[in-house]
């Protein structure tokens, strides 16, 4: 099962969904109002909901009755409310996206609460997207990996602990057994040739997938 949780970001910022035309969907507080102007109705909306005004409030009501709205004062953000929900259907691939417009701390919020999801459930693939990226976190050992000409540029950086013996093949720029530390550019904007691996030995690493349009 492939869930897309849809936040409020700005709209321009958000994927072409027919690329997922198996895809089910979950609303994150007005990512709810977006979905239902796309006409699709999500398995479940989730939020405070203090980015809709009533009478948008009172729209998404109308189509999901059974709504509960979360208190505007709370510990965990919409987007973690989101996940937590998604969990709850056993999904194979977890999709955020809605979470990179607008806010800076929003979006960093949604990083770690992906990465935090990532380690508890290293069975579940969580990709956090938008128009022009794709975000997702590699954990130690060997990942295969295959061109998409939607994002020529793979970049590496380490996320919460350092990356080591890093290896790179099938890449523009392979590398072998090397080290990520914090504070590097070297391992930015490389391209894959078609199919190619990476291999991490020890720490986390954020995989980003870029494109220039």
């Amino acid at each position: 099962m492939k869930l897309i949780l849809i936040a409020g970001g700005p709209a321009g910022e958000l994927p072409d969904f027919s690329f997922f035309p198996e895809a089910s969907y979950i609303g994150v507080d007005s990512g709810t109002l977006t979905l239902l102007e796309k006409g699709i109705r999500p398995l479940a909306a989730v939020g405070d909901f203090d980015s809709v005004t009533a009478e948008e409030y009172e729209k998404i009501l109308a189509v999901m009755p059974e709504l509960a709205r979360a208190p505007s004062e709370k510990e965990q953000s919409d987007t973690e409310l989101g996940l937590e929900k998604a969990m709850t259907y056993r999904p194979d691939q977890v999709i955020l996206t809605g979470v990179t417009g607008g806010r800076l701390d929003h979006y960093m919020s949604a990083l770690h609460i992906m990465f935090s999801y990532q380690q508890k459930f290293p069975e579940t693939h969580f990709l956090l997207l938008n128009n022009q990226n794709r975000i997702r976190f590699l954990s130690p050992g060997t990942h295969a990996v295959e061109k998409d000409e939607r994002y020529r540029y793979v970049s590496f950086y380490p996320f919460a602990e350092e990356v080591e013996g890093l290896t790179l093949s099938g890449f523009k720029y392979p590398v072998t057994d090397e080290a990520v530390p914090y504070g590097t550019t070297r391992f930015v904007s490389n391209e894959l040739l078609g199919h190619g691996s990476v291999i991490i030995q020890s720490g986390s690493c954020l995989m980003v997938e870029s494109s220039d349009a």
